[in-house]
């Protein structure tokens, strides 16, 4: 499978800011292009990389006031290796953290799903359940709005769908995690966000949006839920967000067999 990924994001710097950017395929792929850039008023900027967790890859820039721009660009062919489990992750993805309040939700887990032994039987269940009580809304969710403030809701966008499967398997002793992606087929695109579970010795995608196909899924950051993940971070001055563009696309788009376990590569 080809999968061509490109985003455009589009800032007014009103004080010169230190930004951070987690948008490029994270550095289990190998990509046959990529284009990474960053301009202020049509000039360029410098732009450093960071590793980050999981092999995901940041992009620092610091910017001076003025229209800001940065855009990558990648082709990526066949598949990436499949992502390990190291013992210390799998303890960290069984705690609650901020955006997924494994502890609260603890009761309405066992109440739904704890006859469920079969691992594999749980991530559909869980992610069949989200998907039916929730509804998408976009613009319904605020930023600082975790899994128990989403099923209160009852709707939201896709990090709060994800959100409140990673809780609600953490709940259940499943180590999960979030994971921001590209995702070909998605409508409207954007940015996307889905939960990892480790079953089986394997982590598998859990994506209660059912959105987009699995098997398309490109990487970008992988961590504990949103304050992990996001697309943009501003660490001092002022940003102000004007624009998001986001493409993916693949050169065919296979059925999702919602029973069947399936790994991002």
């Amino acid at each position: 499978m080809q999968r061509d990924i490109t985003s455009r994001i589009t800032l007014d710097v009103t004080e010169p800011a230190d930004l951070v950017f987690a948008v490029a395929a994270a550095s289990s792929y190998a990509p046959s292009r990529e284009i990474i850039t960053a301009t202020v008023d049509g000039s360029p900027v410098e732009v450093s990389e960071v590793a980050d967790a999981h092999g995901g890859r940041l992009h620092r820039v610091r910017a001076a006031a003025g229209r800001f721009v940065f855009e990558y660009a990648a082709t990526i062919s066949g598949s990436a290796a499949p992502a390990e489990g190291a013992e210390a992750d799998l303890l960290v993805y069984q705690r609650p953290s901020r955006y997924a309040e494994s502890d609260s939700l603890a009761p309405t887990a066992a109440a739904e799903f704890g006859g469920i032994t079969d691992h594999a039987q749980l991530l559909t269940s869980v992610s069949s359940w989200v998907g039916t009580r929730l509804a998408y809304v976009s613009g319904s969710s605020l930023p600082t709005d975790g899994a128990i403030r989403t099923l209160l809701g009852r709707r939201g966008v896709c990090r709060d769908y994800a959100h409140l499967c990673v809780a609600l398997l953490r709940a259940l002793g499943v180590p999960a995690r979030l994971v921001a992606v590209y995702a070909p087929g998605l409508h409207p695109m954007d940015f996307h966000a889905v939960a990892e579970a480790w079953v089986g010795g394997q982590w598998r995608v859990v994506d209660a949006t059912t959105l987009a196909p699995r098997s398309t899924l490109v990487r970008i950051a992988t961590g504990r839920d949103a304050a992990d993940t996001a697309f943009l971070n501003v660490l001092s001055g002022r940003a102000d967000l004007v624009d998001v563009q986001v493409s993916a696309v693949a050169d065919f788009l296979p059925n999702d067999d919602l029973d069947q376990l399936v790994s991002i590569g």
